[in-house]
């Protein structure tokens, strides 16, 4: 009989989900460069039934004896790598779940967060009133202006750490979680390192993406294109191998808005004095540039630092800004609605904890891409897309993780005034990379 129950790691009994087992052979596959959705679902198939002999339906398997059988099917089957990089990923979970529980999930930027937050504190826009009460007194034109002037002084500091480099330099990697602001942030560095006589020139890794369909899914049909095997890994070291040496590239197309590579390609051939900028999600992760020698690679790290307390007493979380930034992007952009950004967006937050944020520490440089006016003009765009949602999701337990961020960043919208003039946004600010109006390409 087929298993129905699982018992989780805190003693609670739980639906049995074989789409699990799938997707997280399908995972261990990819990072070995499988993308073989049948045989995952064919191994899958061989777990279960193994579960279903080896457990009565009175005594469910748990989380960790479904992992040794998954571990066992894919030794067995002939899939020894694909069982090492499980056993890996088996691993990685581990210690996500130790640093979590510890309340030590990442590697905190005390200095950034200081430095933000004195600079808040000095100007009254460190509390949601105190920001309302800025826009009441007529001075958020001013706000705006010492904002941008911060960011843009930032980036001065970055610019002079890269050019400082310049000797043994072939690559800048523009890196951080996801709406934290890489594309402006590249565009406005790229424009300072022209200034000190560096040929500089863009190269988005977005287009070594896989197909939508080679991505796998969670139980309502999502796909999970936010990890680093999504990207061509193999392709990516070998093309920036190339690049490395000298020698151009055939660079591939893929449009998001149908979620396919195209059959296109576009030749990439930066002369071999140039400094070629990388706008990507997991630019700190080691496996996508493992074929670039260190000493060629400059790691800029970007994160909305906003250092904001809610009218509840508590910080801002950073990931709620970046969530509505996307929410706005994609919907413009992406070809998704406001209401897929949010449900995907656990898909987004694991590979941030797993892949980006434990990276931290191996950057060359940290931009903060935070404003502290932004929340009142995604407020302008965004709050009222919320009521429609939460009430279709309310009552729907798998919908759970979806209320509680929504409900949570909705609440923080209501609690700011509302603004409507954009015009004292300059042309040339991050937020302009979301709600429009940049004077940059940004997508």
């Amino acid at each position: 009989m087929p298993v129905q129950e699982v018992l989780k790691r805190d003693g609670r009994s739980v639906p049995f989900d074989a789409e699990r087992v799938t997707l997280a052979i399908y995972k261990a596959a990819a990072a070995q460069g499988g993308h073989d959705r049948a045989l995952s679902e064919s191994l899958s198939a061989k777990v279960v039934a193994l579960l279903g002999k080896a457990y009565p339906a009175d005594q469910p398997p748990t989380v960790e004896e479904i992992q040794d059988v998954v571990e066992r099917v894919l030794i067995h089957s002939g899939h020894a790598r694909t069982a090492k990089a499980y056993i890996l990923y088996r691993h990685d979970r581990e210690r996500v779940r130790r640093w979590s529980e510890s309340s030590r999930i990442e590697p905190i930027p005390y200095r950034t967060m200081w430095e933000q937050l004195d600079w808040n504190v000095e100007r009254g826009c460190h509390t949601v009133a105190g920001l309302n009460e800025i826009v009441r007194n007529g001075k958020l034109p001013a706000l705006i202006q010492e904002s941008e002037a911060r960011y843009e002084s930032i980036l001065d500091g970055a610019a002079r750490a890269v050019v400082s480099r310049r000797e043994n330099l072939r690559f800048v990697i523009v890196a951080g979680p996801s709406s934290s602001g890489k594309t402006t942030t590249m565009h406005k560095l790229s424009e300072r390192l022209e200034a000190e006589g560096l040929h500089v020139i863009p190269m988005s890794l977005d287009n070594y993406f896989f197909n939508l369909e080679c991505h796998p899914q969670d139980e309502f049909g999502d796909h999970d294109f936010e990890t680093p095997e999504a990207m061509d890994l193999a392709l990516i070291n070998e093309h920036l191998a190339s690049l490395d040496q000298g020698r151009g590239i055939d660079m591939p197309n893929y449009d998001f808005k149908t979620g396919l590579r195209l059959p296109e390609t576009t030749r990439f051939n930066p002369g071999p004095d140039t400094v070629i900028l990388l706008d990507t999600l997991h630019g700190l992760y080691g496996g996508l540039t493992a074929s670039v020698p260190d000493e060629h690679k400059f790691r800029l790290y970007i994160e909305t630092i906003s250092q904001l307390k809610g009218e509840d007493g508590r910080y801002v979380r950073w990931t709620d800004i970046r969530l509505l930034r996307r929410m706005l992007r994609d919907s413009r952009h992406r070809g998704y609605s406001t209401e897929e950004t949010i449900l995907h967006w656990h898909f987004v937050r694991r590979s941030e904890l797993k892949h980006i944020i434990p990276h931290q520490g191996s950057v060359d440089y940290v931009v903060n891409g935070s404003l502290p006016y932004e929340l009142l003009y995604l407020k302008k765009y965004l709050f009222d897309q919320f009521p429609p949602f939460l009430e279709k999701w309310r009552g729907d337990d798998a919908r759970t993780d979806a209320v509680i961020r929504a409900e949570r960043t909705h609440a923080l919208l209501d609690s700011l005034d509302n603004v409507d003039d954009e015009s004292i946004v300059p042309d040339s600010s991050i937020l302009r990379e979301f709600i429009g109006g940049s004077r940059y390409s940004v997508h």
